[in-house]
């Protein structure tokens, strides 16, 4: 594959729940790229479609939701057409997932070097148990789990927080994806645990080459890892920019109302912005802009109320769902 083409590309995707009466659409045209060894920050407010669309990339959807436009192309196969043994076969193998919390993930009553062993004999089942033991030893390894080979012999309640997701990433890994996608990896930790699980991934990225979906609601996070960042609102795309562009000169009012909404190591003690409001139900958004009955003037007009938006080009080429889209406005 030309290393400057896309390895995951998702295309006008949109996915809902149909009943008797009616659609409750979910996802609505999202369509965003990951390059080989490229991580994509995603990032929104609870319910603005992350998980949803990294489930979609799996085929791993609620029974209740069905794609029902759109495609999910991995290294130009669609995988939202697929059959079930097609995505049985990318699933663990060329796309590894962390979960949220690893203790859903892990089986308490298995120990956990076995289930990193049993991951990797799914697809590899020529491999002897004790080469599957070597590859889940050296993925331990890789992330950072001290007296490996004692570890492994423990149980998932032996293992802290941190160590058990450690083992998650492991597992995710065990079989050398080339994508990895990473759902609040570090939602459950504290913050020391969280910049070591960070910097496994940093490490598991640099020293495999594997590209990484990372959802989040840190900002502070995808500042400091990701390479471009994917904002989502209500299951649409709202902003599609790199790092840099995003956090330098945000184009979209719900980008810069996130971005306020940080809290700041300059001003410690000051009160935190807020954006007012709530994000809207996904059975009755509004008939415009699904932001405006939060957002602000200068960007806020009855246009907004009206018209649907969609993520277009500004004048100088950068990605926005917003009809002012070329205002300029410091972040």
């Amino acid at each position: 594959m030309n290393a400057a083409a896309p390895l995951l590309e998702i295309r006008g995707l949109h996915a809902g729940i149909s009943g008797t009466s009616d659609h409750v659409g979910i996802l609505r045209d999202v369509a965003l790229s990951i390059r080989p060894g490229e991580m994509v920050g995603v990032v929104g407010e609870s319910g603005s479609g992350k998980s949803m669309t990294a489930l979609s990339v799996l085929g791993l959807l609620p029974p209740a939701v069905r794609v029902t436009a759109g495609s999910v192309l991995f290294d130009g196969q669609d995988l939202a057409t697929a059959s079930a043994r097609t995505l049985r076969a990318v699933r663990g193998r060329r796309i590894g997932m962390i979960f949220q919390d690893p203790m859903t993930t892990l089986d308490p009553v298995v120990r956990v070097g076995r289930q990193i062993e049993e991951a990797y004999r799914i697809h590899h089942p020529r491999a002897s148990r004790a080469e599957a033991r070597e590859r889940a030893a050296a993925v331990l390894d890789l992330v950072g789990v001290p007296d490996v080979r004692e570890r492994m012999r423990q149980y998932p309640h032996q293992w802290s927080g941190g160590m058990r997701q450690r083992a998650v990433i492991a597992m995710a890994l065990v079989n050398d994806p080339e994508l990895l996608i990473a759902d609040e990896p570090t939602t459950a930790l504290d913050a020391t645990i969280q910049a070591q699980v960070l910097e496994v991934l940093a490490r598991a990225r640099e020293q495999l080459g594997v590209a990484i979906m990372l959802i989040t609601h840190d900002l502070g996070v995808v500042a400091q890892y990701a390479d471009r960042v994917v904002v989502m609102y209500a299951g649409q795309m709202m902003e599609s920019a790199s790092t840099g562009e995003l956090f330098d000169d945000c184009r979209h009012p719900y980008s810069k109302a996130l971005i306020r909404s940080r809290p700041s190591l300059a001003e410690p003690g000051a009160p935190l912005a807020t954006i007012p409001g709530q994000p809207p139900s996904l059975d009755q958004l509004p008939t415009g802009c699904p932001f405006a009955p939060r957002c602000t003037a200068p960007y806020r007009s009855e246009r907004c109320a009206t018209e649907t938006t969609a993520l277009k080009a500004s004048i100088d080429g950068r990605l926005s769902a917003c009809h002012y889209r070329d205002i300029r406005e410091d972040a």
